[in-house]
């Protein structure tokens, strides 16, 4: 398995810290609002948007899930918002 350097984990943390605070703002909640949705002290959740910290694998799930985009999107691995429905809809059960 291929590992990655400082300057690419600082770039995907960056990406990340810029798309989550983007995000927020589209829904119109404050810092405080959204670390309640995902259960976490509003501290904790200014360390992500400010690139200090990341989420944990939940975390990243409840925040792609309540901003309505993929887990993907976030992280910078791709430009498309809306491919939330075809990751969720992998995790259905027929």
């Amino acid at each position: 398995m291929r590992s990655y350097n400082s300057k690419t984990e600082r770039f995907v943390m960056s990406v990340f810290s810029e798309r989550l605070r983007d995000l927020r703002k589209e829904k119109g909640l404050t810092q405080k609002e959204l670390a309640n949705k995902v259960n976490i002290g509003q501290g904790g959740y200014t360390h992500w948007e400010t690139g200090k910290r990341e989420p944990n694998f939940k975390k990243l799930i409840l925040l792609a899930k309540y901003l309505d985009v993929s887990t993907d999107y976030l992280l910078g691995l791709t430009n498309i918002k809306g491919e939330r429905n075809i990751m969720f809809s992998f995790f259905k059960k027929d």
